[in-house]
């Protein structure tokens, strides 16, 4: 007789789920128009604009209230990569990250800021790995899974001789990609490969 795994709130999975739920119990923004706050935590990214290899995933953020994230993250304190809580030393980590990626947004030739909305969660810094990955495990966010580079920073001077990230080669605009090495994939390779995916995302009915 099959035996039913009894349900523990306390659970780590069970209390990371709730952090992804939290979030997505937030409301929705214009990504462009934040203003400055405190805390460390994660965020999702929506799309509702009109470039064409997006438009099945804005659809569903225009007909149903922004359900489908095209990008997940999340930013950490300053002290979190030298180990132990970082507890009071958050600052604006949050806030900075989600204005970086603004920036790269607006300066992409074919994007338009004002299509991007976001929703962000203030987090405890021991919660914010696994709740940005149930985010990116549950919504296979398109800038995530199958489109790499968003989230980039400058390799800086010298580094130069690497790979052009697929998400620069398709929305050119950030300066330091285009010191970057072509991608191997052409831009039409990488808008059938996004229009492919999402396709299996949304099938049509």
């Amino acid at each position: 007789m099959a035996r039913e795994r009894p349900y523990n709130p306390l659970d780590y999975d069970n209390l990371g789920e709730s952090v992804a739920d939290a979030l997505l119990g937030r409301q929705v923004v214009p990504l462009g128009s934040l203003q400055p706050f405190i805390g460390a935590g994660i965020y999702a990214i929506y799309y509702t604009g009109n470039f064409s290899a997006y438009s099945m995933l804005a659809e569903q953020n225009r007909t149903r209230n922004f359900v489908v994230p095209i990008y997940a993250g999340k930013a950490v304190p300053s002290g979190a990569r030298k180990g132990g809580r970082a507890a009071g030393v958050q600052g604006q980590a949050l806030y900075k990250r989600l204005v970086e990626h603004a920036t790269s947004i607006d300066v992409a030739n074919n994007l338009d800021l004002e299509d991007f909305y976001c929703r962000y969660l203030v987090v405890d810094d021991i919660w914010i790995p696994l709740g940005e990955s149930l985010v990116i495990e549950q919504f296979q966010p398109i800038w995530n899974v199958r489109v790499d580079g968003f989230g980039n920073h400058d390799p800086g001077r010298g580094r130069y001789q690497g790979q052009r990230p697929m998400w620069d080669t398709i929305h050119p605009g950030r300066a330091w990609a285009e010191r970057l090495q072509p991608n191997r994939r052409t831009v039409d390779e990488i808008l059938t490969l996004i229009e492919a995916t999402l396709a299996g995302q949304f099938p049509s009915n």
